[in-house]
């Protein structure tokens, strides 16, 4: 769908290596905040790769780092087998990045921004045209090529920024919260987009505030927290690190929900968690097996139940047991003083 004839001109990394990146003890500091504080990082060749962290945690710095848009203040890095400090030049030629903010020129039409970047890259006009359509395509955008990207709606902008990171096909693409701000059909299709990439060959490291999204692209995702990554494994591993299961309890009555969960504390013997919904209580369960005594206690004393669903602990509660806070929308990381991303194409 995105291969492309001219990719191998695009390479020049090794052949054999096993690692997309690999990161020992990166280090970054702006003034006196530390951005990332020896951050260790194994991405594998192929799939999806996600990055998870709370706002400030480092994301967006350690992309940057790795995409040879900020300099490495300690530790060191490689990516496809180049060094990032020492080969910058061969990082680049190999890797996309698209950042949280579109790098679009918003005055020119869909088909001029990408004409411009394949003439950037070397095409012939007619392939650069070609290239283009192939891309408007692929990305469900051929009706609006000959619209000012300004009059793009949130999910057209993004998808053909995307669609402009790829303009040659990347080996590896950085995506920086691709899909902040998009709306349930248009994450869809910026999904649909990152599983068709990874599908042609590209590797995708992904950072995102949406737990669900890490969920249905990451082969492997990495926590990170104060510029540390703390948890590391597949979706299924980090969920089985805080329990075997999650008991979701619904009261009929919001009066009975503080003694519903004193009573649980002490017959299931774990934390008891009371949701901002006022009816919900939520405990991580490792003996299923006390479910079964503990909610007929709770209807024999007088607290009546609407629902309860016992199953596996979601990210969403993954996340907020290894950082102690949830997941909110993500601000840039600290950085110097301008406010906009940079994009390596």
């Amino acid at each position: 769908m995105y291969s492309d004839a001219r990719a191998s001109t695009r390479t020049g990394a090794p052949a054999h290596t096993d690692l997309a990146i690999e990161a020992e003890g990166l280090v970054k500091r702006f003034g006196d905040n530390t951005a990332v504080d020896h951050l260790d990082l194994r991405v594998p060749m192929g799939g999806v790769y996600s990055v998870l962290g709370p706002n400030g945690a480092g994301k967006t710095t350690a992309i940057r780092m790795l995409a040879t848009l900020l300099p490495i203040d300690g530790g060191r890095a490689t990516v496809l087998g180049h060094d990032v400090a020492a080969e910058p030049d061969a990082v680049r030629e190999s890797v996309a990045l698209t950042g949280q903010f579109a790098s679009l020129d918003e005055d020119l039409t869909g088909a001029e921004n990408l004409l411009l970047l394949g003439r950037l890259y070397g095409y012939s006009r007619r392939s650069a045209r070609a290239r283009a359509d192939q891309l408007f395509a692929a990305f469900g955008l051929e009706d609006a090529a000959g619209r000012q990207v300004k009059n793009y709606s949130g999910g057209m902008r993004r998808r053909l920024d995307i669609a402009a990171s790829i303009i040659v096909t990347p080996r590896l693409i950085f995506l920086d919260e691709p899909t902040t701000g998009l709306d349930p059909r248009s994450r869809n299709q910026v999904w649909d987009i990152v599983r068709a990439l990874v599908a042609g060959g590209t590797t995708v490291l992904l950072t995102t505030q949406y737990l669900d999204e890490a969920d249905q692209l990451a082969g492997r995702i990495a926590v990170i927290d104060h510029g540390k990554v703390i948890a590391e494994g597949t979706p299924g591993e980090l969920k089985a690190s805080v329990g075997s299961g999650t008991l979701h309890v619904r009261m009929l009555d919001t009066a009975h929900r503080p003694q519903a969960a004193q009573l649980l504390r002490e017959l299931l013997a774990v934390p008891v968690v009371e949701e901002s919904d006022p009816f919900a209580l939520t405990a991580r369960i490792d003996d299923p097996a006390r479910v079964g005594a503990a909610l007929p206690a709770l209807h024999d004393a007088g607290l009546p139940i609407a629902t309860y669903a016992l199953g596996q602990p979601t990210l969403d509660e993954v996340f907020l047991a290894l950082t102690g806070k949830p997941t909110e929308p993500d601000t840039p990381d600290a950085r110097p003083t301008d406010q906009h991303e940079e994009t390596a194409r």
